[in-house]
């Protein structure tokens, strides 16, 4: 029985199938979204189109769109985010096969770096264009944008702390942060700075300096 101030539990089941229902299709609609506007960045090679070329690519509306996204800001930031995730994913998979700490670290960094580097052959306009600008102008998006790889080398590196491998006395989640930044930072700086190919900085130097920081052991 259920009280006179409780929905029955048939009722109770409706809504959240309901509420589900909805969910998956917003996830959907939203998808699309972002697969059109990646198809069109990829054509283009550039972040310079309208939220209507998106729309008639998805085959959606336009009311659907904003009922996703507050504009084609809010759009770009979703695809800077997701290829982010899709990128700590990547670390993640290839850093998982090592039992030792410390070298679990080496492959995320060296991953990272070569991850982070432009390619002259690839167009990533949301990285090369979108990423600078939205540095300057909407610091605390990427903070959050970048929240995967920060909690993936930081689960790494207080895992290298659990064993002793970290110098003492650091802050696994605050050191996390700084590799992060440096080694994405020197990976899309350093060919832009004029250095030549075979001079550019390397991702084993990048490991090399970064370790320097809070390994215990002489890398």
């Amino acid at each position: 029985m259920t009280s006179a101030n409780e929905e029955p539990a048939w009722k109770q089941r409706a809504v959240e199938r309901s509420i589900k229902t909805a969910k998956l299709r917003a996830e959907q609609r939203v998808q699309r979204f972002l697969d059109a506007a990646q198809a069109i960045i990829t054509e283009k090679g550039t972040t310079e189109f309208t939220v209507q070329e998106v729309v008639e690519r998805s085959k959606q509306s336009l009311r659907s769109f904003y009922l996703q996204f507050d504009g084609k800001h809010e759009l770009l930031l979703a695809l800077f985010e997701d290829a982010l995730s899709k990128s700590a994913d990547q670390i993640r998979a290839a850093a998982s096969s090592e039992s030792d700490p410390i070298e679990r670290i080496r492959v995320a960094v060296t991953l990272l770096f070569e991850l982070s580097r432009p390619d002259p052959n690839a167009k990533r306009p949301l990285f090369s264009d979108f990423a600078p600008q939205l540095l300057i102008t909407h610091p605390n998006e990427v903070r959050v944008a970048h929240a995967p790889l920060v909690a993936l080398l930081t689960e790494f590196l207080e895992k290298a702390d659990a064993a002793e491998e970290l110098r003492p006395g650091l802050n696994p989640r605050r050191m996390a942060a700084m590799v992060m930044q440096t080694v994405m930072f020197i990976a899309q700086s350093s060919t832009a700075s004029g250095e030549s190919e075979g001079h550019a900085i390397t991702a084993d130097e990048v490991w090399d300096f970064c370790s320097q920081g809070f390994s215990r052991r002489t890398i």
